[in-house]
């Protein structure tokens, strides 16, 4: 459909197309011009790119493989990577025409004027725009014409043609009925502006423009304008300028070209201009020319600086040879002296070495001597520490048994002698020396490193406390502990009822308390490096025939560090040392021991020692109970006569030490002592009327008053009484 009719009734124009390249302002000047005075009536608006026929596909080295010696789906993978990068030529047309949908079609050919040609003819395409060719007349004459002349010259009549430039548009309507014509339809419209009026296209589209010119006329005119200038010979030079004097040369050469081509210009334009519309046609052709000759010197002024420059360049590369050569000549006078001052010194060093080859001679005198001097007082003072360790030996604050005394003792380590098996091993019971002892034999793998368990047991045999279970011996080749019997067992067996063990009173229990409280306080203020026990627990808290408790397995933590015995838990890579539920949370999470370690465990003795629970969750139980004020409630119930006040306040304290952070558990000498300290003189003091009669045997008391005897001896006292 074409874009006006001859009578001057606009009819509606169903489809333009815009022919783009890959960049440049004339493509986006067409775009522009189209989308201001076409789109508005256009109901299909589409950009067309045509790229050059696929027949090879380009490798990673540079060669280039026929795309028949291919697989089919890898040129068609390649031929959708080639679309999808030409697609983004059009995004920046697309935003020219702002929020209308535009579509886009990327043709394939090696010549884009015959593809279209073919695609208009195809796709029935009412209207092409494109943008103006080069403008450089001496471009076209070497590349031929350009793909609008070519179009606008092969276009069948059914389609309108519109070619933008700067200086207007050029247009070939489409009028089947002047096809016969000896005019082609092609006129040049004036450009005012790309947002120009549509009646005023659609006037000049109906033969109203003034400026019609024959494309004969036209055609004569490029041809012979071009091949009647007379270039000066100088103009051939242009490739060889070496100098500002050429320069200069060639510059006048560009001006009287220049001026020939202007009357060249002239005198045919009068020649063929025999009407004032074609000459005036003819007179913009000329200025259009003359703009190119412009565009030429501007070109060739460039390239003259660009000489000049690159001569200014060479002249200061020159400078820097020279100067570089006087350095490098410098450097051979200097390496000459230096050569001279190389053999003085040679000279000097071989005089050196002789005298430093003479001082040697005369040091290995002088060491040779000097090490058989320290030879005979190594000799003198190994012998002096044989005698001094012979005089200390009996000094030894713990004894060596050896493995037969201990094979004796224990009738070859019977099982009808042990009294127990913990984590670090079986406990036996027997008599050394007329004295009841406990046996501790350690797992085998403990006994690898025996240096490190000599010094570990030096270490345990010089403390003494009375709340810590005394290490008698040793016997390092077994890995066995000789420690004092405690009678009465562990505090575990009292707390849950093991064994037939009955159940404490509860002054017994919180002098129990206070007991392990200063055991602990004694660990960690020794001396160079305080003393952690790490596995703190019921178990480990042993009773003598009093009931006065001690502690025990105290170091034993320190000194199997590889063990794993199923009270360990094991943390990453490392073994962590403990029972589970006695075990410090902070020390699980980063590894970290601290003497406040050990006050975490405390503070679950003493929850159970009240309750005579299991210690699972019993600490969360405890402060429920104490919110609630429902503490009585959790008590063990086999004491009937619990003193409320001051449970309560021992039960805030062991609560205190079992918090989650170290920073935030009291400070066992300063917080904790204190306050134990005076709940254990309260518990004496309420019992002290008592205790004579806790402890006293059944026949001190009276079978008939049943109290106590002042003397045991005269019965008739009593029944008189």
């Amino acid at each position: 459909m074409s874009a006006c009719v001859s009578g001057g009734n606009p009819a509606v124009m169903t489809s333009v197309a815009i022919a783009v390249n890959g960049g440049g302002s004339r493509s986006r000047r067409a775009v522009r011009w189209a989308a201001e005075n076409l789109m508005p009536k256009a109901d299909r608006f589409v950009f067309v790119h045509v790229i050059p026929s696929i027949t090879s596909i380009p490798t990673p080295s540079g060669d280039c493989i026929p795309v028949t010696e291919l697989d089919e789906n890898v040129v068609k993978l390649y031929m959708q990577d080639v679309k999808l990068k030409t697609e983004e030529i059009f995004i920046a047309y697309k935003k020219l025409c702002k929020t209308r949908t535009v579509e886009t079609l990327v043709l394939e050919g090696d010549n884009p004027a015959t593809a279209l040609l073919s695609y208009v003819s195809e796709a029935r395409i009412n209207i092409l725009v494109l943008g103006s060719c080069s403008t450089n007349c001496i471009m076209r004459k070497i590349k031929g014409p350009g793909v609008p002349t070519t179009v606008m010259r092969c276009m069948h009549s059914s389609c309108d043609v519109y070619i933008v430039s700067r200086q207007g548009i050029i247009s070939k309507s489409a009028n089947s009925a002047s096809a016969s014509e000896t005019r082609s339809g092609i006129r040049m419209l004036p450009q005012k502006g790309y947002g120009e009026d549509s009646s005023g296209i659609n006037a000049q589209s109906a033969g109203i423009c003034p400026y019609s010119v024959e494309t004969r006329v036209r055609k004569t005119f490029w041809t012979s304008s071009i091949s009647e200038i007379s270039y000066p010979s100088s103009y051939a030079s242009f490739a060889h300028i070496d100098s500002p004097t050429s320069a200069s040369v060639a510059m006048e050469s560009i001006q009287i070209l220049r001026d020939n081509l202007e009357t060249a210009t002239v005198e045919h334009v009068n020649s063929l201009a025999s009407t004032k519309s074609e000459q005036s046609v003819v007179q913009s052709e000329v200025e259009q020319l003359r703009l190119e000759l412009q565009a030429t010197v501007s070109m060739y002024e460039r390239a003259c600086e660009e000489l000049v420059h690159a001569q200014n360049k060479v002249q200061l590369l020159s400078n820097e040879c020279h100067e570089e050569a006087r350095r490098v000549n410098a450097a051979l006078d200097r390496k000459e002296t230096l050569s001279k001052i190389a053999a003085e010194e040679k000279a000097k060093h071989l005089q050196a070495l002789k005298e430093v080859k003479d001082a040697k001679d005369l040091l290995v005198k002088e060491t040779y001597g000097r090490e058989v001097a320290e030879l005979n007082a190594l000799k003198e003072s190994s012998e002096k520490q044989q005698i001094i360790d012979a005089l200390l030996s009996s000094d030894r604050r713990y004894r060596r048994y050896t493995r037969e005394e201990l094979e004796a003792a224990t009738d070859f380590f019977s099982e009808n002698n042990v009294i127990g098996e913990g984590g670090y091993g079986k406990v036996y019971k027997c008599n050394l020396d007329h004295t009841p002892v406990a046996i501790k034999v350690l797992w085998p793998d403990a006994v690898n490193k025996q240096d490190e368990f000599l010094k570990e047991v030096e270490v345990l045999s010089q403390i003494r406390h009375p709340h810590l279970v005394l290490l008698l011996g040793a016997c390092p080749e077994s890995g066995c502990l000789v420690y004092e019997y405690m009678e009465n067992g562990s505090l575990e067996d009292y707390i849950f009822h093991r064994n037939g063990k009955p159940s404490l009173p509860w002054f017994v229990r919180f002098r129990i308390v206070f007991e392990v409280a200063c055991g602990l306080a004694f660990l960690h203020n020794s001396k160079p490096e305080p003393i952690v026990h790490r596995d703190l627990k019921p178990g480990n808290i042993l009773l003598d025939r009093n009931y006065v408790s001690k502690i025990g397995d105290v170091g034993l933590a320190k000194l199997i560090p590889d063990v794993v015995p199923d009270n360990l838990t094991e943390y990453r890579d490392s073994i962590l040392a403990g029972t589970l539920h006695y075990m410090d949370p902070e020390y699980q999470r980063t590894g970290t021991i601290r003497p406040k370690s050990d006050l975490y465990a405390f503070g679950v003795i003493i929850l159970q020692l009240l309750t005579a629970r299991h210690p699972n969750r019993l600490l969360l139980k405890v402060e429920n109970a104490l919110i609630n004020s429902s503490f009585a409630d959790i008590l063990d119930n086999s004491v009937t006569e619990w003193p409320l006040a001051e449970v309560e306040e021992l039960a805030r304290i062991a609560v205190k030490c079992s918090n989650l952070r170290c920073r935030d558990r009291p400070d066992l000498d300063d917080e904790v002592l204190p306050v134990l300290k005076r709940l254990k003189d309260v518990a004496g003091a309420c019992v002290k009327s008592e205790r004579e009669y806790i402890y006293a045997p059944s026949h001190f008391f009276c079978p008939i008053l049943q109290v106590k005897r002042h003397s045991p001896t005269d019965d008739h006292i009593y029944i008189y009484k």
